[in-house]
């Protein structure tokens, strides 16, 4: 083999390794998380507040169902998350968020102070969303343990 073969094959075999790679870190979640307050019940006279954008770190966990947590006083705040914590991400202070994962099945959770919260439910998984390959799931969560409705 010559130079130009040996180029050509290195060339050849970065360019793969490249777009597997690239491949590989197109999916993952994109959204904004969003912080309600005070009194949100719908009225005729008053026009809906939208709510603000939260920055916060966003905890992804492996799918967590409400038996692999320790929930304070039967309420949406938990002291412990027995899953394994996959990644965190900030959002900034418009709530906007993206982060690489890879495709399977997660639960997410925001803090206030030591307390995990996350009040949405599918059965008995806590706030679950889905990654699949090559998408970007997109995702609004509502935090909103200062609301009243």
């Amino acid at each position: 083999m010559n130079i130009k073969h040996l180029t050509l094959i290195f060339t050849a075999a970065v360019t793969f390794f490249t777009l597997s790679f690239k491949a590989k870190s197109k999916q993952g979640l994109e959204g904004y998380i969003y912080f309600l307050s005070g009194n949100r019940m719908p009225s005729p006279d008053v026009k809906p507040v939208q709510p603000s954008g939260y920055s916060t770190t966003l905890f992804i966990y492996e799918l967590t169902n409400r038996n692999q947590v320790s929930a304070i006083n039967h309420s949406p705040f938990y002291s412990n998350i027995f899953t394994k914590l996959v990644k965190t991400v900030k959002s900034n202070d418009k709530g906007y968020f993206k982060v690489k994962l890879p495709p399977g099945h997660y639960s997410l959770f925001v803090k206030k102070d030591t307390a995990f919260y996350a009040n949405l439910f599918e059965g008995d998984n806590i706030n679950p969303v889905k990654v699949e390959a090559g998408k970007f799931t997109q995702v609004k969560m509502n935090v909103d343990y200062d609301a009243v409705y």
